[in-house]
C-alpha cells in the first residue's frame, strides 16, 4: 500500500490555535482545505525521531482503511509553503459535540473502532478533544495521530474503560483484514518508512489481539493517561 502523491498546498490561511506542533489551515489549487502539519514545525520529542510526525499520521490513517474503519479523516503526504508534511482533510467540526458522555458509565460502542485503532498503532496521546463529530454528517473521528508506531508500549488513552473487555465480532473481523493488508505490503511500507521495529510491533500487536481478542488493562509502570487528558 504505497502513499499517495503529495496534496499540493498553495495558500496558508493560518495557524490552528491549542497545537503544540506548527499545525496550519491551507488550500490546495482547487480552494478544498486542509490541516497542514509541516515536518519542520514538529518539537523534537525524546522519545520519537524528529520530523517523523507527519508520517506516522499518514500511516494511522491507512491503517484504518485497512481495517475498515472510517475514523481518521483522509491524510496524505503534503508539500507546501512550509515544505513537506502531512494534509488532513479539514473538518467542518460541531461545535456542540461533547465526547464525555460517550465514556460514562462505560464507553459508548461507537468508540470501539478508535479504541482498537489505538491498540493497533500504539497511540501515545489519545485525549477525549481528539475525538470529534462532524458537523451535518454526525460521524465519529479520531484527529492528532502523530503519536504511534512506537515498537515500545506507549499506549497513553482516554479509552481505559474498555479495560478487559472483549472485542466485540466486527473488531476481530477489521483485525483480520488488517492482517491481511499487513501482508500484503502494508508491514512493509511501514518498515521503509519508519523501520523494521516499527513494522514488526504493529504485525505482532494484531497477532495478539487476534490470538486474545481482549482490551489491555492499563500498564502500572508508566502513566496510562496523557495529560492533560483533553
Amino acid at each position: 500500500m504505497e502513499l499517495t502523491e503529495p496534496v499540493e498546498l498553495v495558500e496558508i490561511l493560518g495557524r490552528l490555535p491549542d497545537a503544540s506542533n506548527t499545525t496550519v489551515l491551507a488550500l490546495d489549487a482547487d480552494g478544498v482545505p486542509w490541516v497542514y502539519k509541516p515536518a519542520v514545525g514538529e518539537q523534537p520529542l525524546w522519545d520519537f525521531p524528529w520530523q517523523t510526525l507527519a508520517t506516522r499520521e499518514m500511516l494511522t490513517y491507512r491503517v484504518s482503511v485497512a481495517l475498515g474503519f472510517e475514523v481518521v479523516p483522509e491524510t496524505h503526504p503534503a508539500c507546501g509553503p512550509l515544505g513537506d508534511g502531512s494534509a488532513q482533510r479539514f473538518l467542518d467540526e460541531d461545535p456542540d459535540f461533547d465526547p464525555r458522555p460517550l465514556l460514562r458509565p462505560v464507553p459508548a460502542p461507537v468508540l470501539w473502532p478508535v479504541a482498537v485503532l489505538d491498540l493497533v498503532t500504539n497511540q501515545a496521546d489519545r485525549k477525549l478533544g481528539h475525538l470529534l463529530r462532524e458537523r451535518g454528517t454526525g460521524r465519529l473521528y479520531a484527529i492528532d495521530n502523530g503519536l504511534t508506531f512506537h515498537p515500545q508500549d506507549k499506549l497513553r488513552t482516554v479509552l481505559w474503560g474498555f479495560a478487559g473487555a472483549r472485542l466485540p465480532g466486527p473488531m476481530s473481523m477489521a483485525l483480520r483484514r488488517l492482517s491481511r493488508a499487513l501482508e500484503a505490503g502494508l508491514a512493509e511500507e511501514i518498515a521503509r518508512l519508519l523501520g523494521e521495529p516499527e513494522a514488526n510491533a504493529v504485525v505482532a500487536r494484531v497477532e495478539r489481539l487476534l490470538n486474545h481478542p481482549v482490551h489491555p488493562h492499563p500498564p502500572a509502570d508508566r502513566p496510562p493517561v496523557p495529560w492533560p487528558p483533553w
